[in-house]
């Protein structure tokens, strides 16, 4: 019987202490779709720092970054703690995955003008040069757009099948979860 609770034991630390890198560490993650090619590929793996989510420091323009798209709702430190604990469920039953949790890259942030039209982005009135898009965008919007403060705006590098701030709006900072550290 001790034999049995010292097991129960250490496997009760490990998932905890798993459960603690994955919410303040480091996060291993999985992609899906091809919102993103030909950066990332459908199932490719990634390594995701959530220092910079613990810790709300600023992405930068260009970053590889993993967003909680539920824009329309406030985000909790509950969230924090159930994202994982459906990730691991996940695993043993499908219908526990999250389709919430988006791979996209940073554009723009808080006071940044954004226009498109012609195939391509403009921020702050200048053109971006953007090498790692699939193809040029076929979207196009009369006017500029404004990031507010406090928000972000993501586009995935699949312009053309990506869904992303284009039709989710701005992504506030509190939703922005991680930044991709290594694609593997």
């Amino acid at each position: 019987m001790h034999e049995l609770l010292d097991w129960v034991y250490s496997i009760a630390i490990a998932l905890v202490l798993a459960m603690i890198i994955h919410i303040f560490v480091f996060v291993p993650t999985r992609v899906s779709g091809e919102s993103m090619y030909p950066t990332l590929n459908n199932g490719q793996y990634l390594i995701v720092s959530k220092i910079g989510h613990v810790f709300h420091k600023d992405v930068n323009y260009g970053d590889i970054v993993i967003i909680d798209s539920r824009v329309d709702r406030p985000r909790t430190w509950a969230d924090d703690v159930e994202e994982p604990l459906d990730n691991y469920l996940s695993i043993f039953s499908s219908s526990a995955q999250q389709h919430n949790v988006w791979v996209k890259r940073v554009i723009g942030k808080g006071g940044d003008v954004l226009a498109f039209h012609d195939g391509h982005v403009y921020r702050n009135g200048k053109v971006l040069n953007e090498p790692y898009i699939n193809e040029p965008m076929e979207f196009s919007m009369d006017g500029t757009f404004t990031v507010p403060k406090g928000y972000v705006f993501v586009m995935g590098d699949n312009r053309n099948h990506s869904s992303d701030s284009r039709f989710i709006g701005p992504v506030p900072v509190s939703h922005v979860l991680g930044t991709v550290a290594f694609k593997l």
